[in-house]
């Protein structure tokens, strides 16, 4: 599946020099091989988390016919690899514009409007533990589904460990921490840039002890990177310092970083390769949100970070929820690209929807199954609970909404009761506002936000703050 293998780098090795199990990890490894049972069809299921890669934060260039679709200078040949042997969606989205919110959404496939941004806030913890997640729902369709999670968990606010949502093994209660290298606090971080090295070692042996052991499997591997702070490998530098440089990118020790996780994602690609579970096995990436607008100590560029996306991290515009997407596996179109608008959400109903889960889903759930878009590259669009995909966060942050049904966008702006409509099919940028021109489509789009909102019990203030009736602005 993962043939079309990336050529090595010239003056060094993109692998470590050794990614030989280490003794901790050989035991871990037995640990898990002591987990076992008798072998089924069950598919496998890897999910690929990074953290603040923009959507143009990778060489692969999502629209073909885009070139600004792409990075002329983050070079993430694993990441090109693992496209071309799937579909690459043009138009996917992150549940949330901040890493917190998407990675509680992406296990329940809810909107953060349901949780997090809700007004009865203080509670929502407990009611979170109850939800049906990604590893409750896939033991239910096999009980011998085994699951980890490795990387970045960061719930915040609460105690809620990996554990309690029904995976057998992780990391624990990690936080927003950067990641950085182990026995090195500078940014070389030679020894294990953002844990990248880690996080793969204990990926790949949970892969390799399911596999010995015949069990299905679950894995999410939540990257540190590309997070701040910036830590990468002094050869991954010295390599990336020939690059030739672009208008929006031009940071070494950025693109050294970004070039690390790339590596790290190829070797999980080879593992699973090694153990011949490529024709079972499902792989799902994204980030957690969009990339950030800037960097610190260092120079701004001089176009926007994110071009042609508007904005960046934090914001209901593209720039902070349009993310690379790509899912890859068996049946998937290999090298196929789809138009169709698809988010983070839909990860939990696509594996329900793969794995046999035979139990109705909850009609809480935002996403739909993806799997007529993975194996039809005539299908256009995703069957949810309702046609459209609602962004919205409040309480502790300031209120900002945005929906998107079809083409159009609405972004709303609480606190000065703004409203903005983007065509977005004609304007990617989201420079054109055409909420005047097309009062009847703003009104509509936002009695359909207003009145979803309203429904899950969501916040729509930041504490402290008003919201009055909204006004169409220019």
């Amino acid at each position: 599946m993962f043939a079309c293998r990336p050529e090595p780098m010239k003056a060094y090795s993109p692998v470590p020099p050794q990614l030989m199990l280490k003794p901790p990890v050989a035991t871990f490894l037995l640990f898990l091989i002591g987990l076992s049972a008798s072998f089924g069809k069950s598919p496998n299921f890897v999910v690929i988390l990074t953290d603040d890669q923009s959507w143009v934060g990778t060489s692969l260039q999502i629209i073909p016919n885009d070139e600004r679709s792409k990075s002329h200078y983050f070079q993430t040949p694993h990441i090109e690899r693992l496209a071309n042997a799937g579909t690459r969606f043009t138009q996917g989205y992150a549940p949330a514009p901040y890493c917190c919110p998407t990675r509680r959404s992406l296990l329940i496939g809810q909107t953060p409007a349901r949780h997090i941004y809700q007004k009865d806030q203080a509670n929502w913890t407990k009611a979170y533990r109850q939800q049906l997640s990604i590893p409750r729902m896939l033991k239910t369709a096999d009980p011998r589904y085994r699951t980890a999670h490795f990387g970045k968990w960061d719930m915040r606010f609460d105690d809620v460990t990996p554990e309690e949502m029904g995976y057998d093994a992780s990391d624990g209660l990690t936080s927003n921490g950067t990641g950085g290298g182990k026995g090195s606090g500078g940014p070389s971080a030679k020894d294990d840039p953002k844990l990248i090295w880690e996080i793969t070692e204990k990926a790949n042996a949970f892969m390799e002890a399911q596999s010995k052991a015949e069990r299905p499997f679950y894995l999410q591997v939540s990257h540190y990177a590309v997070h701040l702070d910036i830590f990468y490998r002094q050869e991954t530098l010295k390599a990336v310092e020939d690059w030739t440089a672009e208008e929006r990118h031009d940071f070494p020790a950025f693109a050294a970083m970004t070039h690390d996780m790339d590596t790290g994602i190829g070797l999980l690609l080879d593992q699973i390769e090694a153990l011949g579970i490529e024709r079972n096995t499902y792989i799902f990436f994204m980030s957690d949100n969009g990339g950030r607008e800037g960097y610190p100590s260092h120079p701004q560029s001089k176009s926007p970070l994110n071009y042609p996306l508007r904005d960046g991290k934090g914001s209901m515009y593209e720039g902070g929820i349009r993310v690379p997407f790509i899912v890859a596996g068996p049946g998937v179109d290999a090298g196929a690209v789809s138009d169709a608008a698809v988010t983070g959400l839909d990860i939990l109903p696509t594996l329900a929807d793969l794995s046999g889960y035979s139990k109705a889903l909850p009609r809480s759930l935002d996403g739909g199954s993806l799997k007529p878009l993975l194996i039809d590259r005539n299908a256009t669009t995703v069957q949810r609970n309702n046609s459209f995909l609602v962004f919205h966060q409040a309480a502790a942050r300031s209120a900002e909404s945005a929906i998107i049904e079809g083409d159009f966008k609405l972004v709303k702006t609480w606190a000065s009761n703004r409203l903005e409509l983007f065509d977005l099919s004609k304007d990617l940028s989201e420079a054109n506002n055409l909420a005047l021109r097309f009062p009847e489509k703003t009104d509509k789009l936002h009695r359909m936000l207003v009145g979803f909102l309203d429904q899950v019990k969501a916040e729509t203030r930041k504490i402290g703050s008003k919201s009055e009736v909204y006004q169409l602005s220019e």
